[in-house]
């Protein structure tokens, strides 16, 4: 990771939020009506994405994303008039993207080039219960829990652990199960996991009127040779506001986007071939 973008996630700050006909936990994919999710630092606003209805919204401060990354992006001024969207994208702008369009083209071009989709990966309800159980089993005997309430109501739950204990207790359990897991989910090694910190973690949980509101993890104790001394992680869940569909967005034409003008966007020339 380019020390720049380490740079700039250490201070980031990342929204989430979901709208569904139904309660989250009884929710499909059919069910889900909006979606929200934006990366911000200090300085602005990274990238933010929306699904609303049929339609994909994004903008970003693609300048900031690509410093960071180290591949500068293309000015926006340098754009010929036919660029459209793309030079709104790069300015900062709304665009916006029709989902079901996007799929259906995705799905010729496949057809076109002889690509055969994998099936979705999935897990079927006796393995989902015994990962379950491998993962309540593995936390109850290895996980120190510690219990204290505070002034405001609320209640913490302190957990702690050694992390490569922890892992390679785990994936005991859940090595048994490796068959009947999706292609592709390989589990780490032995020899992988000898190479894992042991360092004491903590997690700490809030929870207010039994509902858990917030989730602070210090990711510097997983790093034996640290340079800072703390990285926190904090997570907190509350209700969201109501996804709302940019009323300013530029539409994106999709043939343009998967080829034609987009490919150049992506060309060597724009962006080198560095690895990253």
């Amino acid at each position: 990771m380019p020390d720049e973008f380490a740079d700039l996630l250490s201070g980031a700050r990342m929204s989430f939020t979901v709208q569904s006909k139904k309660p989250i936990n009884e929710s499909g994919e059919k069910d889900y009506v909006g979606m929200t999710m934006k990366v911000s630092t200090e300085d602005s606003d990274l990238v933010e994405y929306r699904l609303i209805d049929d339609y994909v919204y994004i903008r970003s401060d693609a300048a900031a994303l690509g410093e960071a990354l180290g591949a500068p992006v293309p000015s926006a001024r340098d754009l010929p008039p036919e660029a459209g969207a793309f030079k709104k994208a790069l300015e900062g702008e709304w665009v916006k993207i029709d989902a079901k369009k996007m799929e259906e083209t995705t799905a010729e071009l496949e057809a076109e080039s002889g690509f055969e989709p994998s099936p979705e990966p999935t897990l079927d309800a006796r393995t989902q219960k015994e990962l379950l159980e491998a993962v309540r089993s593995t936390l109850a005997r290895e996980v120190d829990f510690k219990t204290s309430d505070t002034e405001d109501d609320s209640e913490h739950i302190i957990a702690t652990a050694p992390f490569r204990t922890l892992i390679t207790e785990l994936l005991g359990e859940i090595r048994p199960l490796a068959e009947k897991l999706p292609p592709g989910a390989e589990l780490p090694t032995d020899k992988d996991l000898k190479e894992a910190p042991n360092a004491e973690v903590t997690a700490d949980f809030t929870l207010k009127n039994g509902e858990l509101t917030e989730v602070y993890v210090d990711l510097a104790e997983l790093a034996e040779n640290a340079k800072v001394k703390e990285l926190g992680l904090q997570v907190r869940l509350s209700e969201g506001r109501t996804p709302t569909a940019p009323a300013d967005a530029t539409e994106l034409d999709i043939e343009d986007m998967l080829g034609g003008f987009g490919s150049a966007m992506m060309s060597e020339e724009d962006f080198g071939e560095e690895d990253f």
